[in-house]
């Protein structure tokens, strides 16, 4: 690999930018396409997305290249120490997310209730900053707080997260739009929270909540820009 492609793919990595290192597996000459530099035009446009969204690496045999896909760790912070938030935990790092859980009640984000899960017990206004909130960051609001979820979800939605999400009823979350209206939020913006959140699969205890919830995230995940890509053909 080239100097200069390893050191702008290296760049990617570091700002938590999808990459794609193409490969001429004839001439061995090899190019980076950055999502978030944009590729429209590009020759392989429709196999590099398609890439970026599912993040397999392989070989485009038609064309004799190479695609090899760099995405950062996929992360997932939820707002609540909830129940759901309990059974979700879990399977959440078993697919493979990186985890943590905001909740400013001492009381319910502990470790007790917690084993091994990054918890912060600080409100999302104060804490989300520090995390860098990105594309490649979904966020799950639980607690049924207006107080402790909208300022999370605001934050979401401007850091354009991949996926937002929101528990409680069509009322509630009609209720919760007005708040976040008086925040400053377009509609745009606002259509993007799933609510009631999770696929609708008749979910009803917390575990099946979280495995809703989950299965959404990750259809979320491999979906990134392709409504946004639709819309704009």
């Amino acid at each position: 690999m080239k100097l200069d492609v390893l050191s702008r793919l290296n760049d990617a990595r570091h700002k938590r930018q999808a990459a794609i290192v193409v490969t001429d597996l004839a001439s061995g000459h090899t190019r980076l396409v950055v999502e978030a530099e944009g590729y429209a035009g590009d020759a392989l446009e429709a196999e590099i997305s398609r890439r970026f969204a599912s993040g397999v690496s392989g070989i485009v045999a038609d064309a004799n290249l190479f695609l090899t896909v760099h995405l950062p760790p996929s992360r997932l912070i939820v707002i609540g120490a909830v129940h759901i938030s309990q059974a979700l935990a879990p399977i959440a790092k078993v697919a493979g997310f990186d985890l943590a859980i905001v909740d400013p009640r001492a009381a319910f984000a502990s470790a007790d209730r917690f084993p091994g899960v990054t918890l912060l017990a600080e409100w999302p206004e104060d804490v989300l900053p520090g995390l860098a909130l990105d594309p490649f960051t979904a966020v799950a609001a639980l607690t049924h707080d207006p107080k402790i979820d909208d300022g999370a979800l605001a934050a979401a939605l401007r850091a354009g997260c991949f996926y937002v999400g929101a528990l409680g009823s069509r009322k509630t979350h009609a209720k919760r739009l007005e708040r976040l209206r008086a925040l400053g939020l377009d509609e745009a913006s606002l259509s993007r929270i799933r609510a009631p959140i999770g696929l609708a699969i008749g979910a009803q205890s917390p575990a099946e909540i979280a495995v809703a919830i989950l299965a959404e995230v990750i259809a979320a995940l491999r979906g990134r820009g392709v409504a946004a890509k639709e819309a704009a053909a």
